[in-house]
């Protein structure tokens, strides 16, 4: 490895990173919580039957499922503008992202929740319980406890995905590296570099998942 790029190495390493602090994983965090709520509502409604509400939470993760992130984000950010909806880059991929792991989230607790013993409901209204204390006392904490590792494989998958924001003009790691590399005509080494950014930020998330599973089995 030359002088040369050893330096362009080094150096653009916090050119990649500091986009990754200050863009990447506020994008993953504010996604990932927003799609949280977005799963928990869509799995509840689902189990619970509700009239109206059931079909359009399926037709909801039907189409998500179903259609690339890449083009959703193109919806919302590129497509939108000729309905007289403009909407920031930031926001665009937010809202894109937040939808898109809600749905597959969805899926993980409403197959957690399922994996419930139906006696454990009954349980709850044999002791006065009404139907959404089961749900919050009962019900969710175990099923959350089931879902923990596929949804934290969902984390993972969310913060490399975020790397999709830089065709929308955000600039976040890759975009970062990208502009680098334009520059200094060195795509491989750069493209490799913020591969490894990645691969760091996965590997602490990876590590933190196997802490907290080892937690959720000790209590």
């Amino acid at each position: 490895m030359s002088e040369r790029l050893i330096t362009i190495f080094i150096q653009s390493f916090w050119q990649i990173l500091l986009p990754g602090l200050t863009m990447t994983i506020p994008l993953t965090v504010i996604s990932f919580a927003i799609a949280l709520v977005i799963a928990l509502f869509t799995a509840i409604v689902q189990i619970a039957e509700v009239p109206m509400l059931k079909p359009l939470a399926r037709l909801y993760v039907w189409i998500i499922r179903g259609t690339p992130l890449l083009v959703q984000l193109f919806v919302v950010f590129y497509g939108l503008p000729s309905l007289g909806i403009v909407l920031d880059a930031f926001l665009s991929a937010i809202i894109v992202f937040s939808i898109n792991t809600g749905a597959y989230a969805s899926e993980t607790i409403r197959a957690a929740i399922e994996a419930v013993p139906p006696g454990q409901m009954e349980a709850g209204y044999c002791v006065g319980m009404t139907y959404a204390q089961c749900m919050r006392r009962i019900i969710l904490p175990q099923a959350l406890r089931t879902a923990f590792p596929p949804l934290s494989n969902s984390l993972i998958g969310l913060i490399k995905d975020t790397s999709l924001a830089a065709n929308i003009t955000i600039m976040e790691m890759f975009m970062a590296a990208q502009r680098i590399a334009a520059r200094t005509y060195e795509p491989f080494a750069l493209y490799c570099e913020v591969g490894l950014v990645y691969l760091i930020f996965c590997t602490v998330l990876t590590r933190l998942q196997r802490y907290w599973e080892a937690r959720l089995k000790l209590d």
